[in-house]
């Protein structure tokens, strides 16, 4: 169906123009429905500008004072505090794979006072621990996942770009010492030849068989969008980004290994990568995927089983938007999709940034329309007791504008 545009909603195209015309009735009405359904998500006179500026208001930076560059952030939510993750830098602002002093840590947040209680280091570049040391290079990319009633399990890739392969390591965090254990692991990457420590080398072999011919890279490999439970299983879209390599992966139960089930890597032309991951009610898998090349606009993709995915398209309801981190999240039934708008507010970088909502992933309604010279870029949202709460990485003064990581509060679930 091609569902045409009313105001603030618009539909996803999901076949070609004859299907539409031999069942235009049927379009129609289904079109009328869902369009009645978007619209009752947001209250009347609902002003996107607005309400994202009240939640701005909110946000407290979450990031030790001397922190010069921040970015790239993600939490848990655990008995009333926010565990919150990020790369950052003591010596200068913005990030960079081949910044050896960016390192990760932690910090802890009271979310009813939005008041951060502690700052806890997390991994650097020659760190040892009692089990490892570390080698040089950034620790980047951090995730963080609840993994029983006392642990967090965070995870990082340590990598120096051209001197070795990066590689994916976790930490595990006690909820009861509010202390991280001393000792780090390597995570593991299962693809169709194997189970090997996760580093990109593993995940391009693995693309390759699929017909993937872009040159290899030896850093980058990330998890990214992250953690999604289904059917009982944990699934992670995983990227390579300047290798510009996606896939999605499912978790064991030990959290240590990544199993690659599908890649999503088509068309090969533009330079997709960071997507962001869901499924929609009748089961399809649909990506939002980055776009670095070409006119820099989102790309999606589908998929019946996670496994074999279509080539990326771009969508009519997604239009003019810019090369960062999109979101796609499920809450209280209401699908949340995230996207850098190209737009800026006086030239600042990923200045703003949209959020629309849908019940179906099809039919969607603009709720949030961030706009600042702060920046507001890569956003993490959680749901936690009824009330969805937010991350992202703004700045003052850099071009890139990734000087601190802020948190606060989106809204209440509508229930």
């Amino acid at each position: 169906m091609n569902f045409v545009p009313n105001k603030n909603v618009i539909g996803l195209r999901r076949s070609n123009l004859g299907l539409l015309c031999s069942l235009s009735f049927i379009c129609l009405g289904l079109l009328t429905a869902g369009v009645r359904a978007s619209v009752n998500l947001i209250p009347a006179h609902w002003n996107a500008k607005e309400q994202a500026d009240k939640v701005m208001a909110g946000l407290k930076t979450v990031t030790a004072p001397e922190v010069k560059g921040a970015h790239d952030a993600e939490m848990v939510i655990v008995d009333g505090y926010a565990y919150i993750v990020a790369e950052l830098s003591d010596s200068r602002a913005g990030e960079s794979a081949s910044w050896p002093e960016i390192y990760v840590a932690m910090s802890v947040v009271d979310v009813e006072t939005l008041k951060t209680q502690s700052i806890i280091h997390l991994a650097r570049g020659e760190e040892k621990f009692a089990n490892e040391t570390l080698p040089v290079g950034a620790c980047f990319v951090p995730r963080i996942i609840q993994r029983d009633t006392h642990t967090l399990r965070c995870y990082f890739a340590s990598e120096s770009p051209g001197q070795r392969q990066s590689q994916m390591w976790y930490r595990d965090f006690d909820l009861r010492t509010q202390a991280f254990v001393p000792t780090i692991h390597k995570v593991k990457i299962k693809t169709s030849s194997g189970t090997y420590d996760m580093q990109p080398q593993y995940l391009y072999a693995d693309a390759q068989k699929g017909g993937f011919n872009k040159p290899a890279k030896d850093f980058g490999l990330y998890l990214f969008d992250s953690f999604k439970v289904f059917d009982g299983q944990t699934y992670v879209a995983v990227n390579n980004y300047p290798g510009r390599q996606n896939a999605l992966a499912v978790l064991n139960k030990a959290m240590d290994t990544f199993e690659i089930i599908g890649h999503l890597n088509e068309p090969q032309n533009i330079g997709l990568c960071e997507a962001a991951i869901n499924r929609l009610p009748d089961g399809t898998w649909l990506a939002i995927i980055r776009q670095d090349g070409g006119n820099r606009n989102y790309y999606f993709a589908e998929s019946k089983d996670g496994r074999t995915w279509s080539k990326a398209v771009e969508m009519p309801h997604v239009q003019g938007g810019s090369s960062s981190k999109p979101t796609f999240d499920r809450i209280g039934g209401v699908y949340y999709l995230g996207w850098q708008d190209a737009a800026t507010v006086n030239k600042a970088n990923r200045s703003v940034f949209n959020v629309d909502v849908s019940l179906d992933g099809r039919t969607w309604v603009r709720k949030y329309r961030f706009e600042t010279e702060k920046s507001f870029q890569y956003p993490t949202f959680r749901e936690y007791q009824g009330a969805i709460y937010v991350l992202a990485t703004q700045g003052d003064q850099s071009p890139s504008r990734k000087e601190r990581i802020v948190f606060g509060k989106l809204e209440d679930v509508a229930r």
